[in-house]
């Protein structure tokens, strides 16, 4: 018997109205975030063109992410569903990784034009770095922003229990730490120090480098179908179940906390279909709240069969 589970239908209409005002509120926060993630950014690179420093502009290259996650944040809250349709009938997860593997280029690009220019200035010259007390204000603003956005998203993110908007805050969070740095290496500018413009702008851009290089790492996986949970957890666990004599043929794929799908034979005690039916039921809701949101199939074998591979 084979079975393709989806997330259980029988769900009432309280609890459906409450997923819809859970989503609404995190689009809403997310909507609220990007908007001022963008004003740091457009604050951040015309500052950086104004006075033509170079960690400046890599800072602002920086700050693009948050407004990315942001985007990709809404994706996955609107365009990127588990929920299957007629032309999707996995779910429309992968829209959000082939967003994020766009980000990721860019941000290689980015890094690769800023470190490029930091090498010419230290090998040609180029104009000096004109910082004014203008300049400095309004950077303080951009990191009152920071500073507001990063507070605003964890305390929301944690009373709605929404795991974008922590790791989003989590991230904005070291944007603050490079502006308070960048900050810094202006005020040293600003006191003649224009050596500590290129200074900055290599560590700037390697962090950039690394903000892409985290963005492709977390969503790889989900392209290349990588194991999500290892099957002897898996096992350990449908093995708790009563009525389970063993299971084996374990796979999964997808990523925890977005979309898991969960692939096993599994061998019961019982002989008659009801029976099995029930003992799988349990299985599966065992690993979504586990796993979940996850898809679980099941291939049903009879009591005498025996396989001692776990996995495949």
């Amino acid at each position: 018997m084979n079975r393709n589970t989806q997330p259980r239908q029988t769900v009432s209409s309280s609890a459906v109205s409450a997923h819809k005002d859970h989503r609404a509120a995190v689009r809403w926060v997310l909507i609220i975030t990007l908007v001022m993630n963008v004003c740091v950014v457009v604050l951040k690179a015309l500052v950086g063109l104004w006075t033509g420093s170079l960690s400046l502009l890599a800072d602002a290259l920086h700050s693009v992410t948050d407004s990315a996650n942001n985007v990709l944040g809404l994706v996955t809250n609107q365009l990127a569903n588990p929920r299957p349709d007629r032309d999707h009938p996995y779910g429309h997860q992968k829209f959000e990784a082939i967003g994020a593997l766009g980000i990721a280029a860019f941000l290689g690009i980015a890094c690769f034009e800023i470190l490029k220019g930091a090498v010419e200035r230290l090998l040609q010259g180029g104009e000096p770095v004109q910082v004014t007390a203008s300049a400095l204000w309004i950077m303080l603003l951009v990191l009152g922003i920071n500073i507001f956005v990063a507070f605003y998203e964890r305390k929301v993110g944690l009373r709605l229990g929404s795991k974008i908007l922590i790791a989003d805050a989590r991230h904005t969070m070291s944007d603050v730490w490079i502006t308070i740095a960048v900050i810094g290496g202006l005020i040293g500018i600003w006191r003649g120090w224009q050596w500590m413009d290129v200074a900055l702008a290599f560590p700037v851009a390697v962090l950039v480098f690394k903000s892409g290089w985290a963005v492709l790492r977390e969503n790889l996986p989900w392209l290349v179908d990588e194991m999500a949970i290892a099957p002897e957890a898996i096992h350990s666990q449908v093995m708790k179940v009563p009525g389970v004599i063993n299971c084996h043929n374990i796979a999964s794929r997808g990523l925890l906390g977005r979309q898991v799908f969960i692939d096993m034979h599994l061998i019961v005690e019982p002989t008659n279909v009801e029976e099995a039916h029930r003992v799988t039921e349990e299985v599966e809701s065992l690993l979504d709240q586990l796993y979940g949101p996850a898809r679980i199939t099941i291939h049903i074998e009879p009591p005498h069969y025996e396989s001692g591979e776990i996995s495949y």
